[in-house]
């Protein structure tokens, strides 16, 4: 398993948030579509800036800040680890592990293919119902 390509674990297509994003429409997003995080980016197309999470959001809340005024590049994390979808998946996450990080982005050519998160990982030992 380790051996394997993190392609096979990650998540496609990506759902993003943009930089300008205030945090009242990224956590809309993320609620409408499901998920746990995003990459921030500047554009629609463009490269990761950072991730913002479900946690960065619960944080924000406690402090009781005004959602329609702050931005989603305020409270991201910057500079997301990014990795090749060819990189084996015992790398990713040792990466994971060794920075303390919970999402990873995969990017072939300056393109976004796919984002890896710690769930994807123990997706992977919970059994199939076929």
């Amino acid at each position: 398993m380790t051996d394997q390509p993190v392609s096979s674990l990650m998540t496609t297509p990506v759902s993003t948030v943009r930089a300008d994003d205030t945090i009242e429409q990224v956590s809309e997003k993320l609620r409408s579509e499901g998920l746990s995080f995003a990459p921030v980016v500047e554009s629609p197309n463009g490269l990761p800036l950072g991730i913002i999470t479900a946690a960065d959001l619960l944080q924000f809340q406690a402090a009781r800040r005004d959602p329609k005024s702050v931005q989603a590049w305020q409270i991201c994390s910057y500079r997301p680890i990014e990795v090749t979808p060819d990189t084996p998946v015992g790398h990713v996450a040792r990466l994971m592990v060794e920075r303390h990080i919970h999402h990873i982005v995969v990017m072939e050519n300056k393109e976004m293919k796919g984002v890896v998160s710690s769930l994807d990982f123990v997706k992977q030992f919970v059994p199939r119902d076929d």
